[in-house]
């Protein structure tokens, strides 16, 4: 699979088969993402693999009440260790640091997907009580994602998703006047992506 199939294919999974995920194919995805690009190639992220089950139902009571998030067998915990890159980029460090571990996060989702992986991204929890429950360092270091990943045991949901049109502009804010050549050609090239 190549990663433009990774990215078109992948979607986000709320229920999971109790199929067992080997370690070793977690590995594989995260020695792969962690050439992901950083700012100052610090590489800012920390990762936590949660495979128990109590600490995976607690996480989803944690998470809103998302019980769904207990049937994955494992939850990725992307952290962020931002103190080194806080004083290196004041005052943007820490935005720095949260935007590191978004991009390992997203990686991370499509190489799963290319393995053969159900995820979703879950952001809302509250931060000092995950910080608790995993034991991460009160200073220094934020939970700033939790990957639930498994093997879906659902069929793949079509989602809506934005056209070019509805996100791009050109030059400056607000100017919408394509560079990429009329509607009719950006349909074209649109329904070429969507054939390979």
């Amino acid at each position: 699979m190549d990663v433009k199939e990774a990215v078109l294919g992948r979607n986000s999974v709320r229920s999971y088969s109790d199929k067992e995920v080997l370690l070793e194919e977690v590995a594989g995805i995260l020695e792969v993402a962690r050439f992901s690009p950083s700012a100052g190639n610090l590489q800012n992220w920390k990762v936590i693999v949660v495979t128990d089950s109590k600490i995976r139902s607690k996480l989803a009571s944690m998470c809103m009440d998302q019980d769904w998030m207990a049937e994955a067998p494992v939850h990725l915990v992307i952290c962020n260790d931002y103190m080194k890159i806080s004083k290196m980029y004041e005052p943007l460090g820490k935005m720095f640091s949260i935007q590191n571990c978004a991009v390992i996060a997203a990686n991370i989702m499509n190489l799963a997907h290319a393995a053969g992986f159900g995820t979703c991204w879950v952001g809302s929890f509250p931060v000092d009580s995950v910080k608790k429950l995993l034991e991460i360092p009160e200073e220094g270091i934020d939970p700033e994602v939790i990957i639930t990943l498994g093997y879906s045991a659902e069929k793949p949901k079509a989602t809506r998703r934005k056209e070019i049109s509805d996100f791009c502009f050109f030059d400056k804010w607000g100017s919408k006047e394509s560079k990429f050549g009329s509607a009719s050609l950006l349909e074209r090239l649109k329904k070429r992506l969507l054939e390979r």
